[in-house]
């Protein structure tokens, strides 16, 4: 059974950093997509990042572009979400998910091209 575990979140200074770490156990996941969503209170979830987890090619939101790194660490079965630069609109709950399928030219960014989800973590950035 698949199971992503999202941790890493807090409360930080508007300009500082965070690192989002998303543990995955269940099967073998190097053709599929990894993808880090957020949700702000009232408003819908948003992709931020994705990463091809095999070849390891990293894709974001315009939103998020040259702040945000996503990272894996293959030994561990872990994807990170390095946060730089961290402004108060990126106040929300992180997700990580797994793509729904196998395709390793596919940059999945709608939520429902995502089948397994992380319990989420909250990030909060103040001013």
């Amino acid at each position: 059974q698949v199971q992503l575990v999202d941790s890493g979140g807090g409360l930080v200074q508007a300009g500082g950093s965070l690192r989002l770490s998303c543990a995955a156990s269940g099967r073998t996941f190097s053709s599929y997509a990894m993808g880090w969503f957020r949700q702000a209170p009232g408003k819908e979830r948003e992709f931020v990042g994705g990463m091809q987890w095999g070849g390891g090619t990293t894709y974001y939101a315009d939103s998020v572009k040259g702040r945000f790194i996503i990272s894996r660490d293959n030994a561990k079965n872990t994807v990170y979400l390095q946060m730089n630069s961290l402004k108060p609109e990126d106040t929300a709950i992180y997700y990580c998910a797994i793509g729904s399928y196998s395709d390793i030219h596919a940059y999945p960014k709608r939520s429902d091209e995502y089948a397994y989800w992380g319990q989420g973590t909250q990030v909060t950035v103040s001013s």
